[in-house]
Parts: C-alpha cells; structure tokens; sequence
C-alpha cells in the first residue's frame, strides 16, 4: 500500500486461463483449439514451440567431427617431475602421487614416462611404466615393481 491506494491492472487487462478440451459448452471444446487433423493435432505430436526459432542456433554449433575413445587415456607423468618432487629413495605409489597433487584420485590411470638421467633413488610400485623411465629409474638403483 502506497498512501492508503492498492494497485490493481486494469479491467480486462488480464484473463484467467481456460481449460481446454471440456466440451463445446466451454468454448475450447471439439478440436480444443489445436485446429483440425494433422500431426499438431494429435497428442504427443511434434514437440510443441520448443524447435520454431532455434535453426539458426543449431546451425551455429559446429559438428563434432571425427571420433572420441572411451578408453581413459592415462596420465603422464615424466622422471623430471618425480625428481622435482619427491626426496631419495621415496617408494612411489598411486597414492603418493595422489598426495602430492598429480593427479585427483587413486584410481586414475597413471603412467610413468621419460628417460632423463635420476639423481635420486626411488622404488616404483603399482605404476605402468614406459621400458625406458624403468631403464632410467634402474639406472640410478632404484626398483620398478608393476
């Protein structure tokens, strides 16, 4: 209330829904103002307005070409990083990588790759490797276990 008024819309401004389809006596009997035959008729027919203005949208989007494997290509992880991160003769498993941030759970599939020169030892357990990231991790006298 705005100083003693109420506002209301204007007479006729606004109509109160019908309900269609409850006999002639309605004035939305019969057809139900869908028109006669065809498949807008019909119920289930056509999937109402929702398609009308949207051609020009779909046209936009381009077409996804070519093909996407299902298969979960596994995260690579080189010696580099291992040696940036972890200290001497550490055992490397799927959830010290996890812990130190390289991946997001234990259960995504990890490969070790690279075969850069190790400084340091580590024992590699649980973890696919490449054969020359398990050359190079022998190299330095460390052990892979797969």
């Amino acid at each position: 209330m705005l100083h003693g008024k109420t506002f209301k819309p204007k007479q006729g401004a606004r109509r109160k829904s019908g309900v269609l389809g409850r006999g002639p006596g309605s004035g939305w009997g019969t057809t139900a103002g869908r028109g006669t035959k065809g498949q807008r008729a019909r119920s289930g027919g056509r999937r109402g307005l929702l398609l009308f203005g949207s051609k020009t949208l779909i046209q936009s989007v381009p077409k996804l070409r070519g093909f996407k494997s299902l298969n979960v290509k596994p995260t690579t992880i080189t010696l580099a990083q291992l040696q940036r991160t972890f200290s001497d003769g550490t055992i490397i498993t799927r959830l010290e990588l996890k812990t130190a941030g390289f991946t997001s759970s234990v259960k995504v599939p990890v490969k070790l790759v690279g075969n850069t020169k190790l400084e340091k030892k580590f024992t590699v357990n649980g973890i696919p490797t490449t054969v020359g990231a398990k050359a190079a991790v022998e190299a330095a006298g460390g052990s892979v276990n797969n």
